[in-house]
């Protein structure tokens, strides 16, 4: 059995794969890394793989999945297998930062707890999105990251790297998983890097947005135990 290693996404804690730990649990111990330490991309890899252990199976969601990237980058021998999760390996568009720079400046002076019931609704499924569960499982974990490691964290993604140059290189096992209704990073942008990933293979989560392991964490345990078998 190897140790697996999940990195959560932006303003995300562990609870985002509470459905995930007990199911990936008999094939190898869980670690859910921590994205609060780093300024940077570069930064949030290296203090994250400090911590990890020698070689894993590493899964990212979103801005997890770029950090993943990172990681294989600063050390692609520690990394066994890889799972990238309603993530791109795209950079920031102008117009995304300028979206991200306002919510900052939002959750700074307006509160931040405003800013996440906003936002919440836009990760999920049409279906989902008056889902008070869903809703307030997002803005509680926003809430422990805290306003300045969102910060933090929306300043390391805006200057993120195009790693679309770097996905051919990739040779582990890889499965890139999108929601079928994902409109942060919408199924092209898995498509694209299942293409560019030798090997990939791609998993569309049907009736689900952008917190796929939330929204139908039964079908995302289900490519992720396919994963770790294959």
């Amino acid at each position: 059995m190897s140790p697996i290693l999940l990195i959560p996404g932006l303003a995300c804690t562990a609870e985002l794969f509470a459905p995930q730990i007990p199911a990936l649990w008999p094939r190898g111990p869980v670690t859910i890394a921590s994205t609060l330490s780093g300024e940077t991309m570069a930064e949030i890899a290296a203090a994250i793989l400090h911590e990890a252990p020698p070689r894993f199976a590493l899964g990212g969601v979103s801005m997890g999945g770029y950090v993943s990237l990172e990681i294989l980058r600063q050390g692609p021998e520690r990394v066994l297998k890889l799972a990238l999760i309603d993530t791109t390996a795209r950079p920031d568009t102008p117009e995304m930062s300028r979206l991200r720079r306002a919510s900052v400046a939002q959750a700074r002076s307006g509160g931040f707890e405003p800013v996440l019931r906003q936002s919440t609704p836009n990760l999920l499924h049409p279906d989902h999105r008056a889902d008070a569960a869903l809703i307030e499982t997002h803005v509680r974990m926003g809430l422990s990251v805290g306003v300045e490691a969102f910060a933090r964290q929306q300043a390391a993604i805006i200057g993120r790297i195009d790693s679309r140059p770097h996905l051919p290189a990739i040779t582990v096992p890889t499965t890139v998983m999108v929601g079928d209704r994902d409109l942060l990073t919408p199924p092209d942008r898995a498509e694209e890097m299942a293409a560019a990933i030798p090997g990939a293979r791609l998993v569309v989560i049907a009736d689900s947005g952008h917190a796929s392991t939330l929204e139908q964490p039964d079908a995302v345990n289900r490519a992720l135990l396919d994963w770790l078998d294959a």
